[in-house]
């Protein structure tokens, strides 16, 4: 099942409270506004319930096929999961387009690459080559490994892109829930990609959607097993590794979220801002699924969010 399923599908009363609660000094409760739509809002609705047939429904009914180019199921590692799609303009447009790489949620146990037709769509409809990329999940791996694949299809990216139109220079790392977790720490932990080759100037931006950038696995038994192996939860953590020269950030986040509280994205911006880096975060009128479900273009959502990320990338 794609996404969040488990924290979408059960809340604090269910034993899953918000990746920052009041005890780290970041909860709040949800603020209670009108939904972006009641087409979105329906699709939340059985997303959260049906998990994988929604998502392909969404792709199939709302993602025209007509507007961008697709390479599916390249290989960037030996490992079955070690898969990438790669979406471009249609019709062609000059070389050099900046490049997105985009990973998704699922509580770092659940996705497919296949789901997030709808991000590739969107994205190249204005212009930018994006690749959307599986890594290994959990229980099949635990922490850093599926860490590690994403540095590795980044790799590719940045070894490969340019015959796809891409700037293999102008690289912008993206990510909603778990996913925006791994592009954080990618963007954070410059051992990462600097293993695989890749030059930390290459990553022109770090895109997260509603990240778990402060998050504590060892406080919840359905993430303790995933992080195994830690004596803190320090390494997993992109906060901890902020220390100046980290790439610009767009930190975008539901106001209604009640899965990933909006204090871990003000959390990692005021650590960047404080060592003098860039990062801005926006507050849009969402809940969590809800929020990655904004950039499904024909949803027509009201919250703007896949102007803003269009407008970081075109400035970046």
């Amino acid at each position: 099942m794609p996404l969040d399923q488990a924290a979408e599908r059960a809340g604090p009363a269910a034993g899953r409270t918000p990746d920052i609660d009041g005890e780290d000094g970041g909860g709040r409760p949800p603020k209670r506004r009108r939904t972006a739509g009641h087409g979105l809002a329906a699709l939340v609705a059985a997303i959260s319930l049906g998990g994988c047939l929604p998502l392909a429904t969404l792709n199939r009914v709302l993602v025209p096929g007509d507007t961008f180019a697709l390479e599916r199921g390249i290989a960037y590692g030996p490992e079955p999961r070690q898969s990438l799609d790669v979406y471009t303009p249609v019709p062609p447009q000059a070389a050099g387009r900046p490049v997105v790489v985009f990973f998704y949620g699922g509580s770092w146990q659940s996705g497919r690459r296949a789901y997030y037709r709808f991000i590739g769509e969107a994205l190249t409809a204005h212009g930018v080559v994006t690749v959307v990329a599986d890594h290994r999940l959990y229980p099949e791996v635990v922490f850093p490994a599926f860490v590690a694949d994403a540095a590795q299809a980044v790799a590719w990216v940045h070894g490969n892109i340019a015959a796809f139109g891409g700037d293999p220079d102008r690289i912008f790392l993206m990510g909603h829930s778990s996913g925006a977790h791994i592009a954080a720490l990618l963007a954070t932990d410059r051992a990462y990609l600097s293993r695989v080759g890749v030059p930390a100037a290459s990553v022109r931006g770090l895109i997260g959607l509603a990240g778990p950038y402060a998050f504590d696995p060892f406080r919840y038994r359905s993430t303790r097993p995933i992080f195994a192996g830690l004596a803190s939860p320090a390494p997993m953590q992109p906060l901890s590794f902020v220390s100046g020269g980290e790439p610009p950030m767009l930190l975008l986040h539901g106001s209604r979220d009640e899965t990933v509280y909006p204090a871990n994205s003000h959390a990692l911006a005021a650590a960047v801002r404080a060592t003098g880096g860039e990062a801005e975060v926006i507050e849009a009128d969402s809940g969590h699924i809800e929020l990655v479900l904004t950039l499904v273009r024909r949803l027509k959502s009201r919250t703007g969010t896949l102007e803003r990320i269009a407008a970081f990338i075109a400035d970046h």
